[in-house]
């Protein structure tokens, strides 16, 4: 019988309710003395009073369950083999640590999904945790869709491309590979060995001369006829084959290959061979770690320190290391390594396929529902094994000694941005150091392609899944910084308020609600509710939108572990003009409280020499070497590079436009066919009507609508 993980209170037998035959036991565990901490008794027993009703009604099936609090926000997602005794425990009081103890507190209301299997309701709650991340729940923080390689299968001559997200594209798929640098040098090493295109097909389709990629023998030029398509298609294949494992047969063939052009004295020939198997060397040598056993494998490694955990992700592939990555999840304390451990392998490949072999550092009380679970998402047979002996067991160690020396550094790191945003907050006259910094700067050009930018700071550094960039409005006057930051400022807290459920002064910007930043893993959506913050990579840009992880402006817990939503501190750059904007709209959506600084910049525009402006304080500066100086300077910088990454992004956009794309019932290939007759949006824009009609492929109405846009009709 297996054990539920320490995070759920245990089941127990409960008497027959005439509901049916009795429940198999559950493996009792010992209920320690309940220790409420700074849980009021009234909150826990009406917490257990809620419970206690649901339990009442609850079949002995297999499912998941949902808490909730009076919020409505999701507090934990959970699995049990029975629901009413898992629920009932609940409703006892029983917990093993604290915050379990907060969390029956806390609960207001309940939801219930019934499944078949155990299995289905693990593979049901990886999918709820990673859509609705619950607070009381293992989180992975920064669980980012990892990079493959995807030789595409739609097209006559395949393409080679970097791929990241829902695997739409017909086409095989390798990978994952551990970073986007491993899969780009993986890419460049099979070009040259394989002289695969790497190309869109929209720009296959209008070549009409080789690019420089084939000029520099990175591709084989099949745009152009510069190979046959039946001979390209060979080279795709033989890559195909290569990234499947299959490398020594690739390779003696250009070995057999090589040799025989040698012979026939093609030395040209020999040596273009000799290259591609230089090439495919380049991409086995650039592994630190292979194996010989191990063909394809995940292997998992947990570390525990202070508290923190990290995982330490292997991948092997083809007998070859193609990366590895580290996760720190979020957790609470009292939880052992195995429920970690388990948590993490599970949320993991809830959107991924898993290989045939998942190494774990460490035996899981599950380990059987894992691997069924596994078994059943992949559509095979998953093997998940925690090795005693041989190969296996080293690469559990080196896993193990990536992820202790990952931890090891991430504390110190979080040591030392402790420090500065306890030296920010000294300087700035707050009581207690500041857990989230918001920092926000503008970036335009006489006022076109206006962009505000966010970023945002906290002890683990910069965390870039909160960076938000706003598409400033065209109603604000060019070149008004003021108007600017107010707009931006405007949405920020409009937001923050509504979702803390105040009323607000002024409509949000309309844009925001088309504009709700979603997730990049999930076009998954499976049903959730919740919108998922995607990562905003430089330059992206994206405004505030609702989110499933800032869900609640009130104040965090002092207990809870977790990145708040509200800051605690905002930063403006600007001076006593952007000061007062700031000040403005922060006390009319009822931010007043939250500290507000703006930074003028220094004589000369010199850095070390900047002024801040503060309320209840004349304007002032730090001094030269005072460590809060250096980090608001990185905070500051940081923003700006942001704001103008983003407006560089949309400025290259509108640039780049074509003015075809304006006019309705032009499609890519109507608008095709008049570039290549006419060749550029000039001649067109030059065009008279007869001349419009007379391009094939474009019918009279086509015509009338080009000219017309043109021409003002």
């Amino acid at each position: 019988m297996n054990r539920e993980p320490t995070q759920h209170p245990p089941e127990e037998d409960l008497p027959d309710t005439g509901a049916g035959p009795e429940p198999e036991a559950e493996e009792a565990l010992p209920t320690p003395a309940l220790d409420l901490g700074e849980t009021a008794p009234g909150a826990l027993k009406a917490g257990i009073e809620v419970i206690a009703g649901f339990a009442k009604h609850l079949p002995n099936k297999p499912g998941v369950y949902r808490m909730f609090d009076t919020a409505g926000e999701v507090l934990y997602v959970g699995k049990a083999k029975n629901l009413k005794n898992r629920v009932t425990a609940y409703a006892r009081g029983m917990a093993h640590t604290n915050a379990v103890a907060r969390m029956i507190a806390e609960t207001a209301n309940m939801e219930f999904v019934t499944t078949g299997t155990e299995t289905e309701a693990l593979l049901l709650e990886s999918n709820l945790i990673k859509q609705l991340r619950p607070r009381y729940n293992v989180l992975l923080r920064d669980d980012k869709s990892f990079p493959y390689i995807l030789l595409s299968g739609d097209h006559e001559a395949p393409q080679i491309a970097k791929h990241r997200g829902s695997r739409q594209r017909k086409g095989d798929y390798f990978g994952p590979f551990a970073s986007v640098w491993a899969v780009e040098r993986t890419i460049d090493a099979l070009q040259k060995a394989f002289l695969l295109r790497s190309c869109t097909d929209s720009f296959y389709e209008n070549r009409t001369r080789p690019c420089l990629l084939f000029q520099i023998k990175r591709c084989a030029g099949p745009c152009t006829g510069e190979i046959a398509i039946a001979d390209y298609q060979a080279l795709a294949s033989q890559a195909r084959d290569f990234l499947s494992g299959r490398s020594s047969n690739v390779k003696q063939l250009l070995s057999t290959r090589m040799q025989e052009a040698a012979e026939e004295l093609e030395f040209e020939k020999a040596a273009r061979y000799r290259d591609r198997l230089a090439a495919l060397s380049a991409v086995q040598a650039g592994q630190d770690i292979n194996t010989q056993g191990v063909e394809e494998a995940d292997v998992f490694a947990i570390d525990e320190q202070a508290g923190q955990f990290c995982v330490e992700i292997f991948f092997f592939r083809n007998k070859q290391n193609w990366g590895n990555r580290a996760l720190f999840p979020r957790a609470d304390r009292s939880l052992t390594p195995e429920d970690v451990l388990a948590s993490v392998v599970t949320q993991f490949y809830d959107d991924k396929p898993p290989p045939r072999l998942v190494l774990l550092s460490h035996e899981l009380a599950e380990m059987d529902l894992i691997t069924q679970a596994l078994s059943a998402r992949a559509g095979r047979k998953v093997e998940v094994a925690n090795p005693k002996r041989g190969e296996r067991v080293d690469l559990i160690e080196m896993a193990r000694k990536n992820a202790r020396e990952a931890l090891s550094r991430k504390l110190a790191d979080n040591a030392g941005q402790s420090s500065l945003l306890a030296a920010l907050g000294a300087a700035f006259g707050m009581a207690k150091p500041p857990r989230r910094v918001e920092v926000y700067d503008n970036s335009h050009i006489m006022g076109t392609n206006a962009v505000g930018g966010m970023v945002v700071a906290g002890r683990d550094g910069f965390m870039k899944s909160h960076y938000r960039t706003f598409n400033i409005s065209t109603d604000t006057i060019a070149g008004d910084d003021f108007g600017m930051m107010r707009e931006v400022l405007q949405r920020r807290f409009a937001r923050l308020a509504k979702e803390a459920g105040v009323s607000l002064p002024s409509t949000p910007h309309p844009e925001e609600a088309a504009s709700a930043a979603v997730s990049k893993d999930a076009p998954e959506g499976d049903g959730a509710s919740t919108t998922i913050l995607r990562d905003a990579p430089d330059g992206a840009p994206q405004d505030e939108g609702s989110s499933g992880i800032d869900r609640s402006a009130a104040p965090a817990d002092p207990d809870d572990d977790s990145f708040p939503a509200r800051p605690d501190l905002v930063i403006v750059d600007g001076g006593k003009g952007q000061f007062a904007a700031a000040q403005k709209i922060m006390a009319e959506l009822g931010a007043q409280d939250i500290p507000l600084v703006a930074i003028a910049k220094g004589e000369d525009r010199n850095a070390m020499r900047e002024t801040f402006h503060m309320a209840g304080r004349e304007p002032f500066k730090l001094q030269p070497r005072d460590p809060a100086l250096y980090f608001i300077q990185r905070l500051r910088d940081e923003a700006h590079r942001f704001a103008i990454g983003t407006h560089r992004a949309r400025r290259k956009k509108d640039t780049m436009k074509n003015p075809l794309d304006e006019i309705p019932g032009i499609g890519p290939s109507r608008k095709r066919a008049l570039l290549l007759h006419f060749g550029t949006v000039k001649a067109i824009k030059r065009a008279k009507l007869d001349d419009l009609m007379r391009t094939p492929g474009v019918n009279a109405a086509t015509a009338k609508a080009v000219h017309d846009y043109f021409h003002d009709g």
